[in-house]
Protein backbone atom coordinates (compact mmCIF):
# COMPACT_ATOMS: atom_id res chain seq x y z
CA UNK A 1 0.00 0.00 0.00
CA UNK A 2 2.42 2.48 0.34
CA UNK A 3 3.95 2.21 -3.18
CA UNK A 4 0.22 3.31 -4.11
CA UNK A 5 -0.35 5.77 -1.61
CA UNK A 6 2.55 7.40 -2.67
CA UNK A 7 1.77 7.09 -6.75
CA UNK A 8 -1.57 9.04 -5.30
CA UNK A 9 0.37 11.72 -3.48
CA UNK A 10 2.18 12.22 -6.40
CA UNK A 11 0.02 12.63 -9.02
CA UNK A 12 -2.45 14.50 -7.08
CA UNK A 13 0.89 17.15 -6.47
CA UNK A 14 1.00 17.05 -10.28
CA UNK A 15 -2.29 17.60 -11.37
CA UNK A 16 -4.20 18.37 -8.70
CA UNK A 17 -7.00 17.29 -6.59
CA UNK A 18 -9.83 18.24 -8.74
CA UNK A 19 -13.11 15.99 -9.31
CA UNK A 20 -12.09 15.70 -13.15
CA UNK A 21 -8.63 14.28 -11.92
CA UNK A 22 -10.46 11.26 -10.82
CA UNK A 23 -10.31 9.55 -14.16
CA UNK A 24 -7.11 9.89 -15.25
CA UNK A 25 -5.63 9.51 -11.77
CA UNK A 26 -7.43 5.72 -11.81
CA UNK A 27 -6.19 4.76 -15.01
CA UNK A 28 -2.45 5.29 -13.87
CA UNK A 29 -3.05 3.31 -11.14
CA UNK A 30 -4.38 0.60 -13.62
CA UNK A 31 -1.48 1.28 -15.86
CA UNK A 32 0.99 0.99 -12.74
CA UNK A 33 -1.02 -1.84 -10.61
CA UNK A 34 -2.99 -3.68 -13.09
CA UNK A 35 -6.10 -3.34 -11.14
CA UNK A 36 -7.75 -0.93 -8.31
CA UNK A 37 -7.72 -2.35 -4.82
CA UNK A 38 -10.50 -1.28 -2.22
CA UNK A 39 -7.24 0.45 -0.48
CA UNK A 40 -6.49 2.01 -3.76
CA UNK A 41 -9.68 3.39 -4.32
CA UNK A 42 -10.54 4.72 -0.50
CA UNK A 43 -6.61 6.66 -0.68
CA UNK A 44 -8.08 8.25 -4.08
CA UNK A 45 -11.42 9.03 -2.95
CA UNK A 46 -9.46 10.69 0.55
CA UNK A 47 -6.98 12.52 -1.57
CA UNK A 48 -9.55 13.65 -3.84
CA UNK A 49 -12.00 14.61 -1.04
CA UNK A 50 -14.77 12.60 -2.69
CA UNK A 51 -17.02 10.26 -1.27
CA UNK A 52 -15.43 6.08 -2.08
CA UNK A 53 -19.20 5.54 -2.83
CA UNK A 54 -18.26 8.10 -5.64
CA UNK A 55 -14.67 6.68 -6.76
CA UNK A 56 -15.99 3.18 -6.74
CA UNK A 57 -19.01 4.06 -9.02
CA UNK A 58 -16.59 5.53 -11.67
CA UNK A 59 -14.10 2.65 -11.04
CA UNK A 60 -17.42 0.14 -11.70
CA UNK A 61 -18.59 2.11 -14.54
CA UNK A 62 -15.87 1.84 -16.90
CA UNK A 63 -14.54 -1.82 -18.44
CA UNK A 64 -10.77 -1.00 -18.55
CA UNK A 65 -10.76 -0.05 -15.17
CA UNK A 66 -10.11 -3.35 -13.26
CA UNK A 67 -11.41 -3.51 -9.63
CA UNK A 68 -10.18 -7.47 -9.22
CA UNK A 69 -6.62 -8.90 -9.71
CA UNK A 70 -5.89 -9.39 -13.30
CA UNK A 71 -2.67 -11.06 -15.01
CA UNK A 72 -0.21 -9.45 -16.18
CA UNK A 73 -1.75 -9.51 -19.89
CA UNK A 74 -5.36 -9.02 -19.85
CA UNK A 75 -6.91 -10.41 -23.20
CA UNK A 76 -10.03 -9.27 -24.07
CA UNK A 77 -11.95 -10.93 -27.18
CA UNK A 78 -14.71 -8.82 -28.97
CA UNK A 79 -17.89 -10.29 -29.19
CA UNK A 80 -19.91 -8.32 -30.90
CA UNK A 81 -21.75 -9.30 -34.39
CA UNK A 82 -19.04 -8.64 -36.92
CA UNK A 83 -16.69 -10.40 -34.88
CA UNK A 84 -19.38 -13.66 -34.31
CA UNK A 85 -19.73 -13.98 -37.91
CA UNK A 86 -16.05 -14.19 -38.65
CA UNK A 87 -15.36 -17.03 -36.48
CA UNK A 88 -15.01 -15.53 -33.17
CA UNK A 89 -16.17 -18.75 -31.82
CA UNK A 90 -13.22 -20.52 -33.02
CA UNK A 91 -10.96 -17.86 -31.49
CA UNK A 92 -12.07 -17.82 -27.87
CA UNK A 93 -11.70 -21.64 -28.21
CA UNK A 94 -7.98 -21.47 -29.04
CA UNK A 95 -7.12 -19.37 -26.94
CA UNK A 96 -8.71 -20.96 -24.44
CA UNK A 97 -7.38 -24.44 -25.20
CA UNK A 98 -3.77 -23.05 -25.03
CA UNK A 99 -4.44 -21.12 -21.36
CA UNK A 100 -6.32 -23.17 -20.25
CA UNK A 101 -8.79 -21.11 -18.55
CA UNK A 102 -12.22 -19.67 -19.56
CA UNK A 103 -14.02 -16.28 -19.81
CA UNK A 104 -13.35 -14.36 -16.50
CA UNK A 105 -10.74 -16.84 -15.57
CA UNK A 106 -6.61 -16.16 -14.51
CA UNK A 107 -3.90 -18.84 -15.52
CA UNK A 108 -2.28 -20.05 -12.31
CA UNK A 109 0.87 -18.67 -12.80
CA UNK A 110 -1.40 -15.10 -13.07
CA UNK A 111 0.32 -14.19 -16.41
CA UNK A 112 -3.33 -14.00 -18.35
CA UNK A 113 -6.36 -13.12 -17.79
CA UNK A 114 -9.36 -13.88 -20.39
CA UNK A 115 -12.06 -11.73 -21.45
CA UNK A 116 -15.17 -11.06 -23.81
CA UNK A 117 -15.72 -7.70 -24.31
CA UNK A 118 -18.84 -6.46 -26.32
CA UNK A 119 -16.82 -4.14 -28.93
CA UNK A 120 -13.41 -3.19 -29.46
CA UNK A 121 -14.35 -1.03 -32.49
CA UNK A 122 -12.55 -3.12 -35.18
CA UNK A 123 -15.48 -4.33 -37.31
CA UNK A 124 -14.19 -4.05 -40.34
CA UNK A 125 -11.18 -6.35 -39.54
CA UNK A 126 -13.09 -8.87 -37.40
CA UNK A 127 -12.32 -11.09 -35.40
CA UNK A 128 -10.39 -8.39 -32.83
CA UNK A 129 -8.66 -8.76 -29.29
CA UNK A 130 -6.33 -6.93 -27.58
CA UNK A 131 -4.26 -8.20 -24.94
CA UNK A 132 -3.20 -5.01 -22.82
CA UNK A 133 -3.36 -1.95 -25.27
CA UNK A 134 -1.91 -4.21 -27.77
CA UNK A 135 -4.90 -4.51 -30.74
CA UNK A 136 -4.30 -7.93 -33.22
CA UNK A 137 -6.93 -8.48 -35.97
CA UNK A 138 -7.96 -10.50 -38.35
CA UNK A 139 -7.32 -13.37 -36.60
CA UNK A 140 -6.94 -16.85 -36.91
CA UNK A 141 -6.11 -19.92 -34.89
CA UNK A 142 -2.75 -19.79 -36.37
CA UNK A 143 -2.21 -16.27 -35.94
CA UNK A 144 -3.57 -16.46 -31.93
CA UNK A 145 -1.08 -19.28 -31.40
CA UNK A 146 1.39 -17.35 -32.39
CA UNK A 147 0.72 -14.25 -30.56
CA UNK A 148 0.36 -16.13 -27.34
CA UNK A 149 3.46 -17.83 -27.78
CA UNK A 150 5.50 -14.44 -27.95
CA UNK A 151 3.72 -13.36 -25.13
CA UNK A 152 4.57 -16.16 -23.03
CA UNK A 153 8.27 -15.74 -24.27
CA UNK A 154 8.03 -12.36 -22.92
Amino acid sequence: MPEIKSLIQEYAVLHGTARNNLLPLLQEIVRQENYLSEDSLLEVAKTLNLSPADVYGTASFYNYLETVPRGKYVIRLCRNISCMMQSQAEILSTVSSLLKIKVGETTSDKNFTLLQVNCLGWCYKAPAMMINNEVFTELTPQKVIQIIKEYKEK
